[in-house]
């Protein structure tokens, strides 16, 4: 017998012909939901291509809610309805995602209902500011930082894979060798959305853009050496990486940003980076 509430409502998972529908519902909030409408633009590029599922949530027609599923599963929707019926498929066929991210009061209801089956994570992470900046930067740009050249990949490598383990607390590289991970960083770079700043020989400053719509973008990966932090020098990088962002990928560049991490959003601040929302992230 379904939920009371779902008697008139289905979800399916979308194909092409739902592509304009599905980019029509982000619309309403594209920075908040950059990271779908990143895969709809990849989608709408090459054929459809997500790397993933797209499931919707319709009634009468409609949509009320969609979800990626992926490495990451990533709702896109407030209706209860719809996020307790995204659960129930992800419960049905497996956990396949090693996160779940989105906005806060959206991850604590869908995790809430795959809690029983999925749970314990590895870490929930309940308060991580999503932060915007839609105006040019505050600071002037470091003009030591630029576009990661598709030769220099080796030379970024490494700094990637320390940023991503201090910051989920596993490394990228697995059983494949880091394979998988290397091909991300490379299509990163090979669409010119890695920077960084040389100094002579050595890496000092990185970031990414891991995810672009047409209307908004997100960083990712921003890192400093260790033995640098408390320099001065993610900021002025940062709003370097914003400038040729908004002049090139999106007009508005976000970010999200652990809530401990004081440091790193007093930074952003200086660059002209606010608060627009709060995401959460369980990890497995």
């Amino acid at each position: 017998m379904p939920a009371p509430g779902l008697a008139t409502a289905t979800l399916r998972v979308l194909g092409q012909d739902s592509l304009e529908a599905a980019e029509t519902f982000l619309r309403d909030d594209p920075v908040t939901n950059v990271f779908i409408g990143s895969r709809l633009k990849v989608a709408r590029e090459h054929g459809w291509r997500l790397s993933g599922e797209l499931w919707g949530f319709l009634d009468g027609g409609q949509l009320h809610g969609l979800c990626y599923s992926g490495a990451n599963l990533v709702p896109a929707t407030s209706d209860p309805r719809a996020l307790r019926a995204f659960a129930e498929r992800a419960k049905r066929q497996g956990r396949r995602c090693s996160s779940i991210v989105g906005p806060a009061p959206q991850i604590a209801e869908l995790w809430g209902h795959l809690e029983p089956a999925w749970g314990p994570p590895r870490e929930y992470r309940a308060d991580q500011p999503l932060m915007a900046i839609t105006q040019a930067p505050l600071l002037t740009p470091d003009p030591r930082v630029r576009r990661v050249e598709p030769h220099e990949l080796e030379r970024i490598l490494p700094a990637c894979i320390e940023m991503f383990t201090e910051e989920v607390g596993v490394s990228p590289v697995g059983a494949d060798g880091g394979a998988l991970y290397r091909a991300r960083v490379r299509e990163l770079v090979m669409s010119g959305r890695a920077f960084a700043r040389f100094d002579d020989d050595e890496l000092v400053f990185k970031a990414e853009v891991g995810a672009a719509s047409q209307e908004a973008c997100q960083v990712q990966g921003v890192w400093v050496p260790s033995r640098l932090r408390g320099q001065g020098i993610s900021a002025p990088a940062m709003a370097a990486v914003v400038a040729t962002a908004q002049a090139t990928i999106a007009p508005v560049v976000s970010l999200y940003v652990n809530a401990f991490n004081v440091a790193a959003r007093r930074a952003y601040e200086r660059v002209g980076f606010n608060q627009v929302g709060q995401f959460s992230t369980v990890l497995f």
